[in-house]
């Protein structure tokens, strides 16, 4: 059974408040923020911050830092933190402690979590979220990588992930600047053509706000040899079928920026997850929390941000093989991670058949880059409905 989870989407809020952005939160059952909580990652700003979106009514709330949020990336801010903060050196350790003491937050810091949402009245859905505060940039900012570590660092999003919170964006979708340059990343973009989420939410470049539906080719890459030799042309004339860029209300509109992807109002997402039975997602749980399932263990090796996805913590929980640079192959077909010839078929066939389609959502609240000429404008959230398993019906059929 499915049912419809409405997720409110931000990014690149930069410390503003909703009411000093011109915006009210419109209602939901999962809030997002992909990142750049604050302008500098004081503690006072992250407070500030933290102060709405902990307030907000929402079952839970999904926050990936970003590359200004500087005090959440201790090694990082160890070595750069005077050049931000040269009166008052800040504790990242107590900065991280704010944002996670919170318990409807989950701070994801390039790791997965599944998410049962079992609020009384609630959609009751269960989702699998993998989130990480990696970008790419000029200058010292937090949480960057080398174009060299790229494809390592996002081949470790487990392939059962529903939705991707990055907040960098993948090159070509929802990041273009004004001189019409795109700069997102190419290894996320890969990636996420191979594993084919629900939604990727994703926010870093402000002019690129808003969302395009990208409709997967039915076939994949299937070497390593291929992956790594192909040009990015050929790449994309491989694993894109075609793309629908949306439409949203202008700035100073009224109205709110939805994107339904149920059907109700335009065609209904051509994507079917993982979520059938046996695969997991029917194990009942208390609560809505970041938890382990049982069916596969993962294959990804430490990440960059210092998580180690296959130790028995609950927040390091992806229940699929990852694309995995340990891996003699990221070939879903022939990957090592993957143990058995049925699993292998299921993989396949969920992929070909039953992911056609993600959405890719730029949140990016501040419409505007330094050095704002003409000053700062401000969008509003982004609202994704989308259609989910319900996990308690899962459970019980």
């Amino acid at each position: 059974m499915l049912r419809k989870t409405r997720f409110v989407c931000v990014s690149d809020t930069h410390g503003y408040t909703p009411s000093e952005a011109g915006f009210k939160l419109p209602t939901g059952d999962v809030l997002i923020h992909a990142g750049d909580l604050t302008n500098n990652g004081s503690l006072r700003e992250l407070r500030k911050t933290m102060d709405w979106i902990c307030n907000a009514d929402f079952e839970i709330k999904i926050i990936v830092a970003g590359n200004h949020d500087v005090t959440l990336d201790p090694t990082f801010y160890a070595e750069h933190g005077r050049s931000f903060h040269s009166q008052s050196i800040e504790d990242p350790q107590q900065c991280l402690k704010l944002i996670s003491e919170s318990p409807s937050v989950v701070l994801l810091q390039h790791e997965s979590a599944v998410i049962r949402l079992t609020r009384a009245g609630g959609p009751n859905t269960i989702f699998k979220v993998f989130g990480s505060p990696h970008s790419q940039f000029k200058g010292d900012w937090a949480f960057g990588y080398d174009s060299s570590d790229a494809t390592r660092l996002w081949s470790q999003i487990p392939l059962d992930t529903d939705v991707v919170v990055t907040h960098t964006p993948p090159q070509s979708h929802c990041d273009q600047k004004p001189n019409g340059t795109s700069v997102g990343c190419s290894a996320l973009r890969k990636t996420l053509s191979l594993i084919r989420p629900h939604l990727a939410i994703c926010g870093h470049v402000h002019e690129g706000r808003g969302y395009e539906r990208v409709h997967w080719q039915a076939t994949l890459t299937d070497t390593e040899q291929d992956i790594e030799t192909e040009t990015q042309t050929e790449t994309e004339t491989n694993a894109v079928d075609h793309v629908t860029r949306g439409q949203l209300p202008p700035m100073d509109s009224k109205k709110q920026s939805l994107i339904d992807l149920t059907s109700k109002r335009n065609e209904r997402l051509a994507n079917e997850g993982f979520s059938w039975p046996g695969h997991g997602h029917g194990h009942p749980h208390p609560a809505h929390e970041i938890s382990n399932d049982e069916t596969m263990s993962s294959a990804s090796p430490k990440s960059s941000a210092g998580v180690d996805p296959e130790k028995a913590s609950p927040r390091n929980s992806p229940n699929a093989p990852s694309l995995s640079a340990s891996s003699p192959s990221p070939s879903l077909r022939t990957s090592t991670s993957i143990s058995t010839s049925g699993t292998i078929g299921r993989l396949d066939h969920a992929l070909r058949t039953l992911r056609m389609e993600t959405c890719i959502v730029n949140a990016a609240v501040v419409a505007t880059s330094f050095p704002h000429r003409g000053g700062k404008r401000f969008n509003s959230p982004i609202v994704v409905d989308l259609e989910l398993p319900v996990w308690q019906d899962s459970a019980n059929g």
